[in-house]
């Protein structure tokens, strides 16, 4: 086989290593998503909780970045301590090495199932649930057959006559392989795929354990840029979570690595083969890290801080200053111009509101007043939007319109109307919730918080979608969000009558927070029922919408 159709396949089957992470990853977040934020949140002040927290989520989400990702989103906003997130980044560290230990097994006579079973669930049923495991188990049969396809594709280099040149420089400079490896995990960004790669290569002989152990040390140091790459535009506390596991990380890798030049490792205990010996090894640098971390947390968070100080602005400041409106009255005479304007503005207005709605849940769940009053702050920006949006549309309306011109106006104003309703409602009903729970010092039961974060999930994602229809006018789009208020309904429903079963069997927990909880699943539904109304124009416009919900009866 030609060199050049060889790595085609190659990077065909890496390609589809990443992306196979991926899909376990997404399938996970969605299906499980919310339980495992719970998770992450509960391990307040607790580093070893927040390690074996942190291990437990990197396993089912197949990658430790996704963690450190999530525990700096909490650290913005509050809900998490900088060194518990240190602590859970560290424990990911350890559950992805604990991923490539379980892949690295030879489970290629599963595929096949794996892929029945996978297609299975995410064609043949509707709920969402069932599909995402489906999408969870078809995640894993393409990992599997990716690195089939990886062992495959390497076979014929084995024979090459320039790998024993490659190979045998990477032997003698070490440095160089770690180097490589480092960048090779940063470029892949993922840690897991990288090792399973340097597994796949060392497991058909064409990597010595001279030249991989380096490598293995160096995809680790790769692992921890890439959740520093992505919070790069995160708040200095969050970015000091992953600039800290980096810390440690390097640390540790480089000082091994010092340890692997001057003294020869027995790795040949850790397995019968190169490619076992590289994977064990993996997993016990990254147990031994965690071992050696744990008491350092402290001095590495304090040095973070010197590295990455606060901001001499606070956010609540920032917060306060809004860009430049996007109303434009030199479009006034030009009505269609200035009902595009109109809808800049109104999604700068849909996108604050998103962002009041987004960090809800963390507020009741534990939030300070300062992280309540800094939500509700926005509250005010959203009320000067829907005023600003409303009368510049009622000038515009003063001027000659054509009809569809003049309908569009009016839809741009209920729009602004309707999301300045959920400002209210987060501002005036959750956030009271929230310092209400505080004040109670109440906390709800395991059931009816996942009920409740849940609600929150679906409806986050529902204002996701009734941006997208208000910019793109899609009929079908419309339909579907129209269609989530049924849905809604009936989880509101079915949360009521769980909840209400629990007080039936005198649950202390659902008896303390009743109200608290019917309340907030109320806000929730009627916070989806402003957002399926931006819908309605244009199914109304098609010709989907019926004028009344009631039955035709002879009178």
């Amino acid at each position: 086989m030609h060199p050049f159709v060889v790595l085609i396949h190659l990077a065909g089957a890496v390609m589809l290593l990443l992306w196979a992470v991926r899909m376990v990853r997404t399938g996970v977040e969605r299906a499980y998503g919310t339980r495992l934020k719970a998770v992450l949140r509960r391990t307040r002040g607790d580093a070893v909780g927040a390690v074996l927290s942190g291990t437990v989520l990197a396993v089912l989400l197949q990658s430790s970045t996704a963690v450190g990702v999530l525990a700096a989103g909490f650290a913005a906003s509050g809900i998490l301590a900088v060194p518990t997130g240190i602590a859970a980044l560290i424990g990911a560290d350890l559950g992805s090495a604990l991923v490539v230990r379980i892949l690295s097994v030879d489970l290629s006579g599963l595929i096949p199932v794996l892929l029945l079973a996978g297609a299975g669930l995410f064609l043949k049923f509707e709920r969402r649930a069932v599909r995402q495991v489906g999408r969870i188990v078809l995640g894993i049969a393409f990992i599997l057959l990716s690195l089939q396809m990886i062992a495959e594709t390497t076979a014929p280099l084995q024979h090459s006559a320039a790998l024993p040149a490659v190979v045998g420089y990477l032997q003698g400079d070490p440095l160089t392989a770690f180097a490589l490896a480092a960048v090779l995990a940063w470029a892949l960004h993922s840690s897991v795929a990288t090792v399973l790669l340097l597994a796949a290569f060392a497991g058909h002989g064409m990597l010595p354990a001279e030249a991989a152990l380096p490598m293995v040390l160096g995809a680790n140091l790769g692992g921890g840029l890439v959740a520093v790459w992505l919070t790069r535009g995160m708040e200095p506390c969050a970015r000091r979570i992953p600039q800290a596991n980096l810390l440690l990380r390097g640390v540790g890798a480089l000082s091994v690595l010092a340890l692997v030049l001057l003294v020869p490792l027995p790795v040949e205990r850790l397995g019968q083969d190169v490619a076992h010996q590289l994977v064990n090894f993996h997993l016990l640098f990254n147990l031994a890290l965690v071992c050696v971390a744990l008491p350092l947390i402290g001095p590495v968070e304090r040095l973070a801080r010197l590295l990455l100080p606060d901001a001499p602005q606070a956010v609540a400041d920032r917060a306060e200053t809004l860009p430049a409106s996007a109303l434009d009255r030199s479009t006034l005479g030009a009505p269609p111009l200035a009902l595009a304007s109109a809808m800049r503005e109104l999604l700068r207005m849909g996108e604050t509101v998103e962002i009041m709605f987004r960090p809800v849940m963390d507020l009741i769940e534990g939030g300070d007043a300062a992280q309540i009053r800094r939500v509700r702050d926005l509250d005010a920006q959203v009320n000067r939007l829907h005023t600003d949006i409303k009368l510049f549309l009622a000038e515009v309306r003063r001027g000659p319109l054509s009809e569809d011109e003049n309908r569009r106006a009016t839809d741009l104003t209920q729009f602004a109307i309707s999301l300045e309703h959920i400002g209210d409602l987060i501002a005036k009903t959750l956030l009271v919730l929230a310092e209400k729970k505080a004040a109670q010092g109440v906390s709800f039961s395991d059931e009816g918080w996942a009920e409740l974060c849940a609600l929150h999930a679906r409806v986050q994602a529902n204002m996701q979608l009734a941006l997208n229809v208000l910019v793109s006018g899609d009929v079908a789009s419309a339909r579907a969000l129209a269609r989530e208020k049924e849905e809604l309904r009936r989880l509101e429903r079915d949360t009521y009558t769980r909840h209400m079963a629990r007080l039936r069997q005198g649950a202390e927990r659902s008896i303390a927070t009743s109200n608290l909880h019917l309340e907030t699943a109320r806000a929730l539904k009627e916070i989806n029922s402003a957002l399926v109304t931006i819908g309605y124009p244009i199914l109304a416009e098609s010709g989907q919408l019926l004028k009344s919900r009631l039955a035709q009866v002879a009178e």
